[in-house]
């Protein structure tokens, strides 16, 4: 996997939006990702709910980070199931496997280093695949290749569940309603990581391009109002702290300033109408050929089968 050169401020894409780990990947660093997932947790656990994943399976995290889904989808599983776990991190895999000791799971779990492009796993291994947050880092033809390995690895009959971020629907308040999403309307003009932040809405198409069946998607706005809990303001800040970086080298709004100081004694997001909200999109298919008799997944509220 590279790290999409062709930059919006900087040589390299990924690293000028900060918080990489050796992959040379913006966002990937472990305390950047714990501090996303405890900010979001209800939300990213009411969508793993909906993944289809059931007591009994052999469970792929693929791209598991410092851990954060391996407790929940080895409570999904069951004592009768099995999760095994890549990143392509080699300090995240070890990160989740030293981790793995405290959490006692009820289930074998397995964690490695491991490549999406590439997975070091025999055809049919696993039941379902769980993909959180992971394929905003591939362009559009590293997508469809992890997309067929994922199938590859995943018997016939089986489930592949992929979230991510949406940044459409990213926004703060109080400040230029448009301020987020004149950012990446802007920074999109150059191909990499915004780009790709904003083509998650589109994941049932390339589900479907890669051949996978009963395809099925759902978005859902994640909010945040003020006062901010400590851990959503504990990703937020520094995050759009970055953004604004960004922002400012791109010569957009000097509204962007607000942003800047993500300890500022007047951030917005600290004052009594601050906001932040972002999006997140499950989209979910199955492997075809011939199948168990699987119970039918309870849909929820906004979710559509395309």
């Amino acid at each position: 996997m590279h790290d999409g050169s062709g930059a919006l401020m900087l040589t390299d894409d990924h690293r000028a939006w900060g918080f990489t780990t050796s992959t040379g990947l913006g966002f990937t660093h472990h305390t950047i990702v714990d501090a996303h997932f405890d900010a979001c947790r209800d939300a990213y656990l009411g969508l793993l709910g909906q993944a289809g994943i059931r007591p009994g399976a052999h469970v792929l995290d693929a791209g598991c980070g410092g851990g954060d889904f391996l407790p929940w989808l080895a409570d999904l599983v069951g004592p009768e199931g099995r999760v095994s776990a890549v990143d392509l991190a080699e300090e995240n895999a070890a990160l989740a496997a030293e981790r793995l000791a405290e959490w006692s799971p009820i289930c074998p779990v397995d964690i490695r280093r491991a490549d999406l492009l590439e997975l070091p796993f025999a055809d049919a291994t696993f039941d379902a695949v769980w993909c959180a947050n992971t394929v905003q880092y591939l362009n559009d033809s590293e997508l469809a290749l992890a997309l067929r390995e994922l199938r590859r690895v995943v018997r016939p009959g089986g489930t592949i569940a992929v979230k991510d971020l949406d940044a459409h629907l990213i926004t703060a308040r109080p400040t230029d309603p448009y301020l987020f999403a004149d950012f990446f309307r802007a920074a999109v003009r150059t191909p990499g990581y915004a780009a790709q932040l904003l083509r998650t809405r589109d994941l049932h198409r390339h589900l479907k391009a890669a051949g996978l069946t009963e395809v099925r998607q759902q978005a859902v706005l994640i909010e945040h109002f003020s006062p901010l809990t400590p851990q959503a303001r504990a990703f937020y800040a520094p995050t759009c702290a970055r953004l604004a970086e960004q922002a400012l080298a791109l010569g957009l709004s000097e509204e962007w300033r607000r942003f800047a100081d993500p300890d500022a004694a007047d951030h917005p997001l600290d004052g009594p109408d601050g906001y932040i909200s972002e999006g997140n999109v499950l989209a979910v298919g199955t492997v075809p050929g011939e199948r168990e008799l699987r119970a039918p997944v309870a849909r929820s509220a906004g979710e559509e089968h395309i």
